[in-house]
């Protein structure tokens, strides 16, 4: 016997009632992709619809009602997330994209837009999902690029995002620590390290403390290990043309440049996030 169609609007409203209210996330919303994931559906359930719910697929919401209320983002749950209007799956050894990157790409595609460089080469330090990569070569055609991370299932998770993009045969991903091995310069050096000072993590949110691998997140006692570690990288992987952008953390401008600086690095422009926080830094050679 077929299921009797529901409301999606009351069953959205009973999902949205069990999940927890911490002031920082749209129940509804969460409620709205929770029910679609339980019915194998690729897109958000809307109030307006009516559902058919089995006995199956019900277990399976309680089962993912569970995880959101244990803290575990959506995108986690889901193995994706769009950043750049691009869909990146990820995995446990990757950082969850998240907006705030999204002004690094911005200030990338402004830099090749205005560099004469008809085939640019990019290097992606601490590639993760490689969604910086990615998104940038997705928006420049004749672009090509190496990502590099540290982690053998960072690297794979990224050459999966190529191949459903349609990247690969842009696309090298690579493991390696740093520029460990690794031959050539580029037109242009991103990186978006570990940068947050180690005794800050503890009070990150629990999407963050939790399920971003600490890899990604730990940034040493001051949050500026890695820009230590990675001011000579940059330059001397970087064209005596060439531009790199990374970044940073909020408050951490004055500190990375002065790093940088130290290694002949000039800081030429900063950008700012859709909330006006300083958020990459670009350099070139002095």
């Amino acid at each position: 016997m077929a299921n009797k169609p529901q409301s999606a609007a009351q069953v959205l409203a009973d999902i949205a009632a069990r999940l927890p209210d911490n002031g920082l996330d749209d129940r509804r919303r969460d409620a709205r992709h929770l029910l679609a994931l339980a019915l194998d559906r690729t897109t958000p359930v809307l109030p307006h619809e009516d559902v058919n719910i089995t006995e199956q697929q019900l277990d399976r919401l309680d089962q993912l009602i569970e995880r959101r209320i244990k803290g575990e983002p959506i995108s986690r749950i889901r193995g994706y997330r769009e950043f750049y209007s691009l869909d990146f799956h990820i995995n446990p050894a990757t950082l969850d994209p998240r907006a705030d990157s999204e002004t690094l790409v911005e200030a990338a595609l402004r830099v090749l837009s205005d560099a004469d460089c008809p085939a640019p080469r990019v290097l992606d330090l601490g590639t993760g999902s490689g969604c910086l990569l990615l998104a940038i070569l997705a928006n420049a055609p004749t672009a090509s690029g190496i990502g590099v991370d540290i982690q053998e299932a960072a690297a794979e998770m990224a050459r999966q995002n190529a191949e459903r993009l349609g990247l690969a045969s842009r696309a090298d991903f690579q493991v390696r620590s740093w520029d460990d091995g690794l031959d050539g310069q580029f037109d242009l050096v991103i990186s978006n390290p570990p940068y947050i000072p180690r005794s800050d993590i503890a009070g990150l949110m629990d999407e963050v403390r939790l399920y971003d691998p600490i890899l990604a997140l730990d940034g040493g006692d001051d949050g500026l290990d890695a820009w230590r570690a990675l001011a000579p990288v940059i330059a001397r992987r970087l064209y005596p043309h060439g531009v790199a952008l990374v970044e940073i953390g909020q408050g951490q401008g004055d500190e990375v440049a002065g790093i940088f600086d130290h290694h002949g690095l000039r800081l030429t422009h900063q950008w700012p996030d859709l909330a006006g926080v300083t958020r990459c830094l670009q350099f070139s050679g002095k």
